[in-house]
Parts: C-alpha cells; sequence; structure tokens
C-alpha cells in the first residue's frame, strides 16, 4: 500500500515539475530571441564571451550566433517531449497508461530525442570549427552515447507499449 500511495504522491509532482518545464523552454527561446535580434553587436558578443580582437574574432562570433539558432530549434522539440510526457503522466492519474496512445507519445518522444541528438552533432561540429588557442569554445555538446542509448530505449518502450496494448485488447476480447 505503501509503494502506491509514494507513487501516487509523486504524479502531482511530476505533472508540476513538466508545466514548469514547458515555461522555462519558452522562457529559453525568448531569451535567445532576444539575444540574437535585440543585442547582436559584435562588440556586445566579445565582451560576453570575453574574445579578445583577432583575425578570426568574425568567425567566432558567427559560429556563436549559430549556435544560438540551433539551440532555438531545439525549443520545439522539447516541446513535444514535454507535452508527451504531461499526456503520459495524465493517463497514469487516471490509472490507465498501457493504452495505445502512450505508445504513439513515446514514439513522438523518441523521435524528438534524435532531433536534440541531431542538433547536439550540428552544436559539436560548430563548437570544434570555431574554437582555437586564442578562442577556445567548448560547448559540451555532440556525440553522445547515453543520449542515443535513450532514444533506443525510447523506441523500444514505444515497441513495448504497443504490444502491450495489442495483449489488452486480445485480454479483453477473451474476457
Amino acid at each position: 500500500m505503501s509503494d502506491r500511495v509514494g507513487s501516487t504522491a509523486a504524479l502531482p509532482i511530476a505533472h508540476v515539475t513538466l508545466r514548469i518545464l514547458v515555461v522555462l523552454n519558452w522562457l529559453f527561446a525568448a531569451a535567445v530571441v532576444v539575444l540574437l535580434v535585440a543585442m547582436p553587436t559584435r562588440q556586445w558578443i566579445m565582451s560576453s564571451f570575453g574574445i579578445g580582437p583577432s583575425a578570426d574574432t568574425d568567425r567566432v562570433v558567427m559560429g556563436l550566433r549559430a549556435i544560438a539558432v540551433a539551440g532555438l530549434a531545439m525549443v520545439p522539440l522539447s516541446h513535444v517531449i514535454l507535452r508527451q510526457l504531461i499526456a503520459i503522466v495524465e493517463t497514469v492519474r487516471v490509472r490507465d497508461p498501457f493504452v495505445a496512445a502512450n505508445g504513439v507519445r513515446l514514439q513522438a518522444i523518441a523521435w524528438a530525442l534524435v532531433g536534440l541528438q541531431l542538433i547536439s552533432l550540428v552544436i559539436g561540429a560548430i563548437s570544434r570549427t570555431i574554437s582555437s588557442p586564442a578562442h577556445p569554445v567548448d560547448m559540451k555538446a555532440g556525440f553522445s552515447i547515453n543520449g542515443w542509448l535513450a532514444v533506443m530505449l525510447t523506441f523500444l518502450l514505444a515497441q513495448v507499449f504497443g504490444e502491450g496494448t495489442l495483449m489488452r485488447a486480445d485480454l479483453d476480447g477473451t474476457v
């Protein structure tokens, strides 16, 4: 009984946390747009990142702008993940999580994770391209074995939910 109480207590926390993350995701997008549109001066970027004048300064500044644009591309993908997770949490709340819709939701999450991993590769490539001894840029982006394992696991869980839904329908038909 205590396990059931603990798990049901986690649902409101998960729901609120996911809702907060949706808002933070859009606030992040707004902040990046403001940075790209309102304050894109070369001098501001150089002073913010501690970049001194050199022959490759323009390349670094353009690369940082490209990384910001790539970061914006992550916002809708993150939104898909968060909205699908909210919908899954809702099915758990009503005690009916093993439905076909959750398999579809998990597959949507998996595809969004693929997109995030691909964007991370792009950001890592840009970071390596613009980095120099004079201006080292390390964005901690690129290939992530854990990220790709999460992608595979999510696709697998989507398949498990799909098969489980079929088994449940068969069982309901025999009772």
